[in-house]
Formats: C-alpha cells, structure tokens, sequence
C-alpha cells in the first residue's frame, strides 16, 4: 500500500506471497500502481503519489484479508471518488464498525449490508478534516487505518491508544518519509502524522512473520523435538507475547543474531526440547499475541496442569468467533476446556492428547493450523473440515510442517 502511495520505485524482497497479500496487490493495481514480480521473487511498485489514487474500474475483492479491508479502507476514505470493496464468505462476516466510525469522521461515507458488513461502498472525501481518534479498544488495524486516512488529509490527525498494539504501520511510514511522533498523555500515547507528505520508493526487506513462526515453534514444544531454528523472524516487541509465554511455560527458545532490518528487529529462533507447565497468561499480553491465542491453547493442551488465557474478547470478531472455535476444536479432541465472555481455560494433557476428533475450521486459516499442529501429539488423528484456506496466510505450510515430522494428508472417507 505504501509503495503505491510513494513516489518512484519500491522493491521488496522476502514478501510472503499468501493470498492475503496478493489481493492487496491486485488492489493496488485497481488503484492505478503498478506492481509486478519479476523471475527472481522481487517485487516491483511504481507509485502514483500520495493523493494520486485513482476510481478503480472494478469491484476490490480482497479475498479472506481483514486486515486489507480495514486498511485500505483508510486510503479510500480520504480519496475523492467511489469504490466497492468485498471479499469471501468469512470476510463478509465480519463487522467494520471499528474502522467506518473513525473514518467517518473525516467525511467519508459507508454504505453497507446489515451488521456493518462487506460489501461496503466507500464514498471518499476530496476534502477530508484531520481527526483526533481515541481507539475505545485495541486494535492496530484500526489505528493504521486512520493513520493511512490522514495521509491524504491536510493538517495534523492523531490516534490515541491506551494500550499499546503493533507498530508495524509507523515503523513503514517513517521508514517511506513519513512524519510521526508519539508523545505520552492523559488519555494514553498519541501517534501524529503530518497530512500530505511526500513519500519516497523504497528497497524493502520483509522479515518472517512472527504469527506464522508460531506454528513450526509450538509444534517443536509439544512433540519433543529439539534443535529447530527459524532464521530470519521479525521479533518486534510488540509481537513476540507467544514467545514470552511459551517460555513461562518451560519452552527452551533462544534469540540469535538479533539485528534490524528496515527499522524492524529480527533474529533466529532456536526452539530446544522440554515439557511444558500450565500458566496464567494476562490480559494486558494480548496485543501482542491476539493471532497466536489458537496454536497457543495448542501448547496448552499439551501442558501440565492448568492454563489460563484472559483478555480474549477480541477473539470474538476475528475471521471465525475464534474463542468459541477453539474451545469446540479441544473439547471434540478430548481436552477440558471452559470459556469465559473473555477468557479461556485449559486442562492440559501433560503430553499427548486423546484427539481423535473433527474441528470445525469455519473458514479460518488459523484454526486449521492449530488443529493440525495439535494432531502432532494426539493419540488418535485430528481431523479438520478443511485447509483451503491456509494458503490465505501460509502457502506450502502442509509441506513444512511434513518436513518437520507431521502427517498431514486427506482425510479417509
């Protein structure tokens, strides 16, 4: 997004190319970007210009991608023409009421289907007003999403959180020109940006992503596995709450070679062997884990005693009722759970779990994950409805994890 907005050429090396990613792609080129990938991987985008977007001649499906919808609904907001925006049948779920509030403000208009949900028309306005937004609950798509609206607007807008959430989004701008503070003040850390700059193409270097890590790493804990490194994952402190826990619950994980790469951190993770102990994991840690909570209760399962995991409202509206899926998910494999209105509690195995059980995934890439990563210390075979979608964050994920020791294949019928 912020390669099309720039001025010159943007090249990026390391994307993941999930579909997620790929939908915002075609997006941007809808937009008037030009993005391509060349034979060897790079990725290529000329853009037009902060303010430069321009009607896109079709409908903008971003496919399973909350996280496009909810940002690029912040480029449109403050663009001066109408477009329509869906996706598939989970995104269509999923409420945006959390972005079209504050992106209200600054003049724009949403039409949508019952709920607040997609498809939206986005009505943008040529003359947006700059915006003071106090983000009621965390969330770091919401906050980039009005970031990204006052980039077209002139003057000052400013998000406010209480608590702190991913920076990933003012990292990027920063690092394309962008001007950003934060300062500290009664109602919780403000973020400023200055409307209208000139932001400038960049060599970019994507480092793995933390949330997909997660995955190979738990599967290491709960199988007894020892000596797994993964190179080159971004440990920016705001997103690395699983690994604090994991390591609370007795998981041997080593940082290596820890530098920076385009203003983020990262390192090699050395996940060893050990048995895991259940613990209480607090509310405020969420932020900075909210995707890994499904491969987290994973680990759980396979823990000694008892683990408890508060501050999960938000789990709620993620692309599944994401709480609710893994608490079924555990219980079908013969695992104690009870759920909270925001908290989940899990009687763990001490080591292999009954399984044997079918998951409803309900579309959820993360949930299908998890489960399959639990079938690796379940007596019986897990089961999951389906694994189409994992390919929305994770393309060849089956394949690493085989790899790794799984047995992932088709179910018998």
């Amino acid at each position: 997004m912020l390669g099309g907005l720039a001025v010159g050429e943007t090249t990026v090396r390391g994307l993941l190319e999930g579909e997620d990613v790929l939908h915002t792609a075609a997006a941007m080129r809808l937009l008037g970007a030009t993005v391509a990938r060349d034979a060897g991987g790079v990725w290529k985008i000329s853009g037009v210009g902060v303010g430069g977007l321009g009607e896109p001649a079709d409908v903008i499906d971003l496919g399973n991608s909350g996280t496009s919808a909810r940002l690029l609904s912040g480029l449109l907001a403050t663009s001066g023409f109408v477009s329509f925006v869906t996706g598939d049948a989970s995104l269509r779920r999923r409420p945006m009421r959390r972005v079209t509030e504050p992106l209200s403000l600054f003049g724009a208009q949403f039409l949508t289907r019952s709920g607040l949900r997609l498809p939206m028309a986005v009505i943008g306005t040529s003359q947006p007003m700059p915006v003071r937004y106090v983000v009621p609950v965390p969330s770091a798509q919401v906050k980039s999403a009005v970031l990204l609206a006052g980039l077209n607007t002139m003057g000052e807008t400013t998000v406010i959180e209480r608590e702190a959430t991913r920076d990933h989004s003012e990292i990027m701008l920063a690092h394309f020109g962008a001007s950003l503070r934060r300062e500290e003040t009664e109602e919780g850390t403000a973020i400023t940006i200055v409307g209208q700059p000139d932001l400038v193409g960049r060599d970019i270097e994507v480092p793995g992503d933390p949330s997909s890590a997660a995955f190979p790493v738990v599967a290491a804990c709960i199988a007894g596995a020892s000596g797994l490194t993964i190179e080159n994952v971004g440990v920016n402190p705001l997103r690395t709450g699983l690994y604090t826990t994991l390591a609370e619950m007795g998981a041997r994980i080593e940082w290596r070679n820890e530098r920076v790469v385009g203003g983020e951190k990262v390192a090699d993770l050395h996940v060893g062997g050990g048995g895991l102990t259940g613990i209480d994991v607090p509310a405020e840690r969420a932020p900075s884990m909210i995707d890994e909570y499904p491969v987290l209760a994973v680990a759980a399962a396979c823990a000694r005693g008892t683990t408890i995991m508060r501050g999960l409202a938000e789990l709620k509206v993620k692309e599944s009722d994401r709480l609710a899926a893994i608490a079924a998910g555990l219980a079908a494999n013969g695992i104690e759970v009870e759920i909270g209105d925001d908290s989940l509690t899990v009687h763990g195995k001490g080591g292999l779990v009954p399984g044997g059980g079918t998951v409803a995934t309900h579309l959820d890439h993360r949930i299908a994950m998890s489960f399959l990563v639990l079938g690796m210390a379940a007596r019986e075979p897990v089961v999951v409805d389906d694994i189409e979608m994992v390919d929305t964050s994770f393309p060849g994920f089956v394949d690493l994890m085989n790899g790794l020791g799984a047995s992932i294949a088709p179910a018998s019928t």
